[in-house]
């Protein structure tokens, strides 16, 4: 029996991770939305002030056009049905028409350092948005997050986030580094800055100091930087035509390919660091790579959104009884890791005879 399944959107990166997993679930309904929020914060959206999110702006137009693009079902605010299955990329926002859902989190990338906002977070349990992506898995309102490492699965533990619940997946985007270099981005042999959206998302940065620094690694090499897609376009472009004349400016176009084609990777505080350094880049960023190479997502050959969907199948197929055990957090939750064990070692056994 064909069963509802929602997919929530954001970036265009968790969006496509998103579809990815779709692909593998074709059997049931699946339906796609932007990432939404009720009450205050749906009405700050509403009048724009929640644009430099998810919620909103860019992030928003790119992620409307790419499930227009590819002709998904949409369901705005996932209304018009009831879901027994739900795909997420965050919890630090949970949307009241999913609690209670059969939940799977998937995590989107890099999660930010755990700072001063995630601390005030942790112990005034503060709104978790608050804190961004540090935040990731402390809802503990899924029933299953799966996660880019093993490295990552430990981090997360450590932050609180109960060991039943996490299942070291890998994620979509970052699993097959190596298919990247099969591109026609026309550029190779360059230093390559990938820029964050840090002042559009109220955070401090020096934009200038990180400019000088690009050019200084550069040393006369040719010059491309890949700006954010929530960025000022115009504000970014002058700052670097200022201090970098003959760099070329891009904001558009797939970033992961720009890497694979590059000499040198230069990063803020950007996802798209774990490329470079799964590829073996050179790479330069304000990131501690050693903390970054311990929780670097595994590279499975693209099979992660494969995985992901096995297991949301293994959820879907939960009587209830098994389900509340799960979510119980109790000793006798057996029955449901061997099961999702059992899962992953089938995949795990069918990628070997592809791969010999």
């Amino acid at each position: 029996m064909k069963k509802n399944i929602l997919f929530i959107g954001g970036s265009l990166n968790q969006t496509t991770m998103m579809h990815q997993i779709s692909e593998h679930l074709s059997e049931h309904n699946c339906y796609f939305t932007p990432f939404y929020a009720e009450s205050l914060i749906g009405l700050l959206t509403k009048i724009g002030l929640l644009n430099f999110t998810i919620l909103g702006g860019q992030h928003r137009k790119n992620t409307e056009a790419y499930l227009a693009e590819h002709d998904l079902a949409v369901d705005f605010g996932g209304k018009e049905r009831d879901y027994d299955l739900v795909f997420t990329c965050t919890d630090t926002l949970i949307q009241k028409n999913i609690k209670g859902k059969r939940l799977i989190l998937v995590q989107e990338g890099m999660t930010e350092p755990e700072g001063f906002l995630y601390q005030l977070v942790k112990r005034f349990r503060l709104p978790r948005y608050i804190a961004n992506t540090a935040a990731t898995g402390l809802s503990d309102i899924y029933d299953l997050f799966c996660v880019a490492s093993k490295g990552y699965r430990d981090l997360f533990i450590k932050k609180g986030v109960r060991p039943d619940k996490i299942a070291v997946t890998g994620i979509p985007n970052f699993d097959h580094v190596d298919s990247y270099h099969q591109n026609d981005f026309p550029h190779h042999d360059y230093v390559l800055a990938a820029t964050s959206s840090n002042r559009e998302t109220l955070k401090l940065e020096n934009r200038e100091e990180f400019i000088r620094w690009v050019i200084e690694i550069a040393a006369g090499r040719k010059i491309i930087f890949k700006l954010h897609p929530n960025e000022n376009l115009k504000r970014a472009s002058q700052e670097i035509k200022r201090l970098a004349p003959e760099a070329l400016i891009l904001q558009k176009g797939n970033v992961n390919q720009m890497i694979a084609n590059c000499s040198v990777l230069v990063t803020q505080t950007s996802s798209v660091t774990f490329i470079g350094l799964a590829m073996g880049k050179e790479v330069h960023t304000y990131l501690d790579q050693a903390k970054l190479k311990k929780i670097l997502p595994v590279q499975n050959g693209g099979t992660s959104s494969q995985r992901i969907a096995t297991l949301g199948r293994l959820l879907l197929n939960l009587n209830s009884e098994d389900l509340k055990t799960l979510r119980s957090g109790k000793k006798d939750k057996l029955r449901w890791q061997s099961q999702k064990a059992l899962y992953l070692q089938r995949i795990a056994k069918v990628e070997r005879s592809r791969s010999t």
